[in-house]
């Protein structure tokens, strides 16, 4: 269900942004919250302390930091890594083609690793994750994206763990971003 907010945002907001007034607030970070505590809890049997959670950087950081301490709660310390993936830049649409920025940190060599992503669209970002983890030697490659959205075309294999459904609207707030702002934004909102 969407709602408009009615907290006084529209001070957070940068001048020159394509609508001046308060964004559509999407999921609350209650809502937010609950999203996660179910992913914990459908992924914490499939996984062990030896998976590597490893993010997708930048937009994924929010989700990721939330999942794995919801899957401590639910007694799985995975260890931690990422990869600094881009497809935006600072457009609003994929350019077709993923920079790799950063690999991963330490060896996956023979473990299980868990992909964490903050929103899938095309497919490109997950899939080149995917790659990049098989070449470095996982055992096992699993994927879990907060967000996913409806594509026209067929895309890449579809996450493994999906936490919501999301609109096909421009979201920011939880690590997404316009342009590099507004990723800190407790919600996810529309801009549109």
């Amino acid at each position: 269900m969407q709602r408009r907010s009615t907290s006084p945002m529209r001070d957070l907001y940068p001048p020159g942004m394509a609508d001046s007034s308060t964004p559509t607030v999407l999921l609350s970070e209650a809502e937010i919250q609950r999203v996660v505590t179910d992913l914990a809890t459908r992924i914490a049997p499939v996984i062990d302390d030896d998976t590597v959670a490893a993010v997708l950087l930048t937009g994924g950081l929010w989700f990721a930091a939330d999942l794995t301490r919801a899957l401590s709660r639910v007694g799985r310390n995975v260890r931690f890594d990422a990869l600094w993936l881009a497809s935006y830049g600072d457009g609003q649409s994929s350019r077709g083609r993923i920079d790799v920025h950063a690999g991963y940190q330490r060896p996956i060599t023979g473990r299980r690793v868990l992909i964490l992503d903050d929103v899938f669209d095309t497919g490109l970002s997950l899939a080149e994750a995917v790659r990049i983890t098989r070449e470095a030697g996982a055992s096992e490659v699993l994927t879990c994206v907060f967000a996913r959205k409806p594509w026209p075309r067929p895309r890449a294999a579809e996450p493994d763990f999906v936490g919501w459904e999301a609109p096909d609207r421009f979201l920011v707030g939880y690590g997404l971003d316009q342009a590099g702002s507004l990723r800190g934004l407790p919600e996810i909102c529309a801009l549109d």
